[in-house]
Protein backbone atom coordinates (compact mmCIF):
# COMPACT_ATOMS: atom_id res chain seq x y z
CA UNK A 1 0.00 0.00 0.00
CA UNK A 2 0.97 3.61 -1.12
CA UNK A 3 2.13 6.12 1.94
CA UNK A 4 -1.33 7.59 2.63
CA UNK A 5 -2.16 11.43 2.62
CA UNK A 6 -2.77 13.17 6.21
CA UNK A 7 -6.51 13.39 5.60
CA UNK A 8 -6.26 9.59 4.18
CA UNK A 9 -4.33 8.94 7.18
CA UNK A 10 -6.51 10.44 9.71
CA UNK A 11 -9.40 8.31 8.06
CA UNK A 12 -8.01 5.38 8.25
CA UNK A 13 -7.46 5.76 12.43
CA UNK A 14 -11.35 6.27 12.58
CA UNK A 15 -12.08 3.75 10.91
CA UNK A 16 -9.92 1.12 12.10
CA UNK A 17 -11.14 2.94 15.22
CA UNK A 18 -14.73 2.36 14.33
CA UNK A 19 -14.21 -1.18 13.73
CA UNK A 20 -12.39 -1.80 16.72
CA UNK A 21 -15.22 -0.88 18.86
CA UNK A 22 -17.65 -4.14 17.84
CA UNK A 23 -14.65 -5.99 17.41
CA UNK A 24 -13.36 -5.72 21.08
CA UNK A 25 -16.89 -5.83 22.27
CA UNK A 26 -17.35 -8.84 20.68
CA UNK A 27 -14.28 -10.92 21.63
CA UNK A 28 -14.58 -9.31 25.15
CA UNK A 29 -17.99 -11.55 25.80
CA UNK A 30 -16.82 -15.03 24.96
CA UNK A 31 -15.77 -17.66 27.13
CA UNK A 32 -11.81 -18.40 27.53
CA UNK A 33 -10.23 -21.16 25.11
CA UNK A 34 -7.03 -21.83 24.64
CA UNK A 35 -7.16 -23.02 21.09
CA UNK A 36 -5.57 -21.06 18.03
CA UNK A 37 -5.92 -21.16 14.76
CA UNK A 38 -3.87 -19.62 11.81
CA UNK A 39 -5.12 -16.74 10.19
CA UNK A 40 -5.68 -17.11 6.64
CA UNK A 41 -2.74 -15.28 4.54
CA UNK A 42 -1.45 -14.12 7.59
CA UNK A 43 2.00 -15.47 9.54
CA UNK A 44 0.59 -14.45 12.37
CA UNK A 45 -1.83 -16.39 14.81
CA UNK A 46 -4.60 -15.07 17.29
CA UNK A 47 -6.16 -16.01 19.89
CA UNK A 48 -9.55 -17.27 19.16
CA UNK A 49 -11.29 -16.51 22.58
CA UNK A 50 -9.37 -13.66 24.31
CA UNK A 51 -11.34 -13.21 27.75
CA UNK A 52 -12.87 -15.25 30.64
CA UNK A 53 -16.20 -14.77 31.84
CA UNK A 54 -16.92 -11.87 29.64
CA UNK A 55 -14.14 -9.43 32.03
CA UNK A 56 -11.15 -9.13 29.81
CA UNK A 57 -8.06 -10.57 31.43
CA UNK A 58 -5.60 -11.73 28.78
CA UNK A 59 -2.30 -12.15 28.37
CA UNK A 60 -0.70 -8.95 26.89
CA UNK A 61 0.29 -11.42 23.51
CA UNK A 62 -3.70 -12.20 23.34
CA UNK A 63 -3.69 -7.66 23.19
CA UNK A 64 -1.15 -7.20 20.72
CA UNK A 65 -2.48 -10.39 18.32
CA UNK A 66 -6.02 -8.55 18.43
CA UNK A 67 -4.57 -5.27 17.43
CA UNK A 68 -3.14 -6.57 14.44
CA UNK A 69 -6.18 -8.55 13.54
CA UNK A 70 -7.88 -5.11 13.72
CA UNK A 71 -5.18 -3.46 11.67
CA UNK A 72 -5.86 -6.08 8.71
CA UNK A 73 -9.35 -5.87 7.95
CA UNK A 74 -8.72 -1.90 8.51
CA UNK A 75 -6.69 -2.35 5.86
CA UNK A 76 -8.36 -4.61 3.68
CA UNK A 77 -11.73 -3.15 4.26
CA UNK A 78 -10.41 1.01 3.61
CA UNK A 79 -8.35 0.05 0.67
CA UNK A 80 -11.34 -1.23 -0.50
CA UNK A 81 -13.28 1.48 -0.72
CA UNK A 82 -14.17 4.68 -3.04
CA UNK A 83 -11.29 6.95 -2.95
CA UNK A 84 -14.02 9.64 -2.49
CA UNK A 85 -14.34 7.91 1.15
CA UNK A 86 -10.41 8.03 1.53
CA UNK A 87 -10.00 11.77 2.16
CA UNK A 88 -13.64 12.61 2.85
CA UNK A 89 -13.86 15.38 5.45
CA UNK A 90 -16.17 18.12 6.91
CA UNK A 91 -14.78 20.84 4.67
CA UNK A 92 -15.33 18.08 1.75
CA UNK A 93 -18.74 18.01 2.04
CA UNK A 94 -19.49 21.35 2.70
CA UNK A 95 -18.00 22.03 -0.79
CA UNK A 96 -19.39 19.20 -2.77
CA UNK A 97 -23.06 18.79 -3.08
CA UNK A 98 -22.65 15.00 -4.56
CA UNK A 99 -20.45 13.86 -1.79
CA UNK A 100 -22.95 15.64 0.88
CA UNK A 101 -25.95 13.69 -0.96
CA UNK A 102 -24.04 10.39 -0.73
CA UNK A 103 -22.29 10.10 2.28
CA UNK A 104 -24.76 11.34 5.07
CA UNK A 105 -24.57 10.22 8.90
CA UNK A 106 -27.06 7.36 8.13
CA UNK A 107 -26.38 5.88 4.81
CA UNK A 108 -29.02 5.47 1.82
CA UNK A 109 -29.29 1.78 1.50
CA UNK A 110 -28.59 2.13 -2.01
CA UNK A 111 -25.21 3.40 -0.75
CA UNK A 112 -24.63 1.05 1.28
CA UNK A 113 -25.09 -2.10 -0.61
CA UNK A 114 -22.65 -0.61 -3.00
CA UNK A 115 -19.55 0.12 -0.76
CA UNK A 116 -20.77 -3.60 1.00
CA UNK A 117 -20.38 -5.18 -2.52
CA UNK A 118 -16.40 -3.66 -2.92
CA UNK A 119 -15.53 -5.77 0.28
CA UNK A 120 -12.80 -8.53 -0.35
CA UNK A 121 -14.04 -12.06 0.83
CA UNK A 122 -11.16 -11.57 3.13
CA UNK A 123 -13.01 -9.74 5.30
CA UNK A 124 -15.96 -12.63 6.17
CA UNK A 125 -13.99 -15.05 6.16
CA UNK A 126 -11.62 -13.81 8.51
CA UNK A 127 -14.34 -12.50 10.93
CA UNK A 128 -16.07 -16.10 10.30
CA UNK A 129 -13.10 -17.81 11.31
CA UNK A 130 -12.84 -16.36 14.43
CA UNK A 131 -16.81 -16.72 15.26
CA UNK A 132 -16.81 -12.63 14.89
CA UNK A 133 -19.92 -13.48 11.97
CA UNK A 134 -22.08 -15.90 12.85
CA UNK A 135 -23.23 -16.85 8.67
CA UNK A 136 -26.26 -18.59 10.45
CA UNK A 137 -27.59 -15.73 12.66
CA UNK A 138 -26.11 -12.46 11.73
CA UNK A 139 -24.43 -11.26 8.51
CA UNK A 140 -21.45 -9.32 7.10
CA UNK A 141 -24.01 -6.16 6.69
CA UNK A 142 -25.64 -6.55 9.82
CA UNK A 143 -22.15 -6.64 11.05
CA UNK A 144 -20.10 -3.72 8.96
CA UNK A 145 -22.87 -1.14 8.25
CA UNK A 146 -22.51 0.23 11.63
CA UNK A 147 -19.47 0.56 11.37
CA UNK A 148 -19.47 2.34 7.81
CA UNK A 149 -22.16 4.92 9.27
CA UNK A 150 -19.94 5.53 12.43
CA UNK A 151 -17.22 5.74 10.31
CA UNK A 152 -18.87 8.17 7.79
CA UNK A 153 -20.59 10.60 10.85
CA UNK A 154 -16.91 10.83 12.37
CA UNK A 155 -15.33 11.51 8.82
CA UNK A 156 -17.52 14.62 8.51
CA UNK A 157 -18.27 15.47 11.42
CA UNK A 158 -17.26 19.20 12.66
CA UNK A 159 -14.56 20.66 14.42
CA UNK A 160 -15.29 19.81 18.14
CA UNK A 161 -16.80 22.97 19.85
CA UNK A 162 -15.28 24.50 22.54
CA UNK A 163 -16.34 22.14 26.09
CA UNK A 164 -16.31 23.78 29.22
CA UNK A 165 -14.47 20.78 30.43
CA UNK A 166 -11.11 21.24 28.97
CA UNK A 167 -10.46 18.41 26.45
CA UNK A 168 -8.41 15.61 27.79
CA UNK A 169 -5.52 14.06 25.25
CA UNK A 170 -6.09 10.42 26.20
CA UNK A 171 -9.08 8.58 26.97
CA UNK A 172 -9.73 9.36 30.51
CA UNK A 173 -10.47 5.36 31.20
CA UNK A 174 -7.93 3.10 29.41
CA UNK A 175 -5.26 6.10 28.91
CA UNK A 176 -4.61 5.41 25.75
CA UNK A 177 -3.74 8.63 23.54
CA UNK A 178 -3.34 8.22 19.94
CA UNK A 179 -6.41 6.99 19.27
CA UNK A 180 -9.74 9.40 18.62
CA UNK A 181 -11.76 10.59 21.85
CA UNK A 182 -15.40 11.15 21.81
CA UNK A 183 -16.85 12.75 24.84
CA UNK A 184 -19.47 11.10 27.65
CA UNK A 185 -21.70 12.85 29.25
CA UNK A 186 -21.30 11.61 32.83
CA UNK A 187 -24.55 11.91 33.56
CA UNK A 188 -26.89 11.05 30.62
CA UNK A 189 -28.88 13.84 28.74
CA UNK A 190 -31.78 11.41 28.69
CA UNK A 191 -31.86 11.77 32.55
CA UNK A 192 -31.09 15.23 33.17
CA UNK A 193 -34.72 15.76 34.46
CA UNK A 194 -35.28 13.55 36.55
CA UNK A 195 -31.36 14.31 38.29
CA UNK A 196 -32.62 17.78 38.59
CA UNK A 197 -36.18 16.74 39.95
CA UNK A 198 -35.18 13.97 42.34
CA UNK A 199 -32.21 16.50 43.55
CA UNK A 200 -29.68 13.85 42.97
CA UNK A 201 -27.43 16.59 41.81
CA UNK A 202 -26.57 20.33 41.57
CA UNK A 203 -27.94 21.57 37.72
CA UNK A 204 -24.39 22.75 36.96
CA UNK A 205 -22.86 19.51 37.21
CA UNK A 206 -25.19 17.89 34.26
CA UNK A 207 -22.28 19.64 31.79
CA UNK A 208 -19.54 17.49 33.40
CA UNK A 209 -17.97 15.11 30.25
CA UNK A 210 -15.18 12.22 30.02
CA UNK A 211 -13.14 12.11 27.13
CA UNK A 212 -13.10 8.85 26.28
CA UNK A 213 -12.46 6.40 23.41
CA UNK A 214 -15.35 4.62 21.43
CA UNK A 215 -14.11 1.43 22.55
CA UNK A 216 -14.18 2.46 26.38
CA UNK A 217 -17.28 4.63 25.79
CA UNK A 218 -19.35 1.43 24.67
CA UNK A 219 -18.13 -0.31 27.71
CA UNK A 220 -19.42 2.42 29.84
CA UNK A 221 -22.89 1.88 28.58
CA UNK A 222 -23.21 -1.61 28.29
CA UNK A 223 -21.65 -2.00 32.68
CA UNK A 224 -24.72 0.50 33.60
CA UNK A 225 -28.10 2.16 32.42
CA UNK A 226 -28.20 5.91 32.41
CA UNK A 227 -30.19 6.22 35.66
CA UNK A 228 -27.77 4.32 37.22
CA UNK A 229 -24.88 6.37 35.80
CA UNK A 230 -25.94 9.72 36.40
CA UNK A 231 -26.99 8.96 40.11
CA UNK A 232 -23.80 6.38 40.82
CA UNK A 233 -21.01 7.16 38.63
CA UNK A 234 -20.81 10.77 37.95
CA UNK A 235 -17.51 11.21 37.63
CA UNK A 236 -14.72 9.43 35.85
CA UNK A 237 -12.83 8.51 39.50
CA UNK A 238 -16.26 6.85 40.38
CA UNK A 239 -16.57 4.78 37.12
CA UNK A 240 -12.76 3.40 37.70
CA UNK A 241 -13.53 2.38 41.54
CA UNK A 242 -15.59 -0.65 39.71
CA UNK A 243 -13.50 -3.57 39.32
CA UNK A 244 -14.86 -4.65 35.90
CA UNK A 245 -14.04 -1.11 34.72
CA UNK A 246 -10.64 -1.52 36.31
CA UNK A 247 -10.10 -4.97 34.47
CA UNK A 248 -11.84 -3.35 31.39
CA UNK A 249 -8.98 -0.87 31.23
CA UNK A 250 -6.19 -2.80 31.82
CA UNK A 251 -7.08 -5.05 29.14
CA UNK A 252 -8.14 -2.29 26.51
CA UNK A 253 -4.88 -0.42 27.02
CA UNK A 254 -2.99 -3.62 25.81
CA UNK A 255 -4.75 -3.27 22.61
CA UNK A 256 -2.30 -0.85 20.27
CA UNK A 257 -1.54 -0.13 17.24
CA UNK A 258 1.83 -0.43 15.60
CA UNK A 259 2.94 2.48 13.50
CA UNK A 260 2.57 1.83 9.73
Amino acid sequence: MLPLSDQAQTNYDILRDCLSEPIIQKSASKPSNSKRRKLKGRKHTIQETLTPGGIPEAETNHAEDLADFIDYLTLEIFTSLPPDLHTLSYSVIKSNDRLASAYTDLLPPTTLSSLLTLIPPSVPDSLEAYALLNPTTSSLPNFLSPVLNAYIASATSPPPSLSPTQRATACEICLRDWIPLTYHHLIPRAVHAKVVKRGWHEEWRLSSVAWLCRACHSFVHRVAGNEELGREYWSVERLMGREDVQGWARWVGRVRWKKR
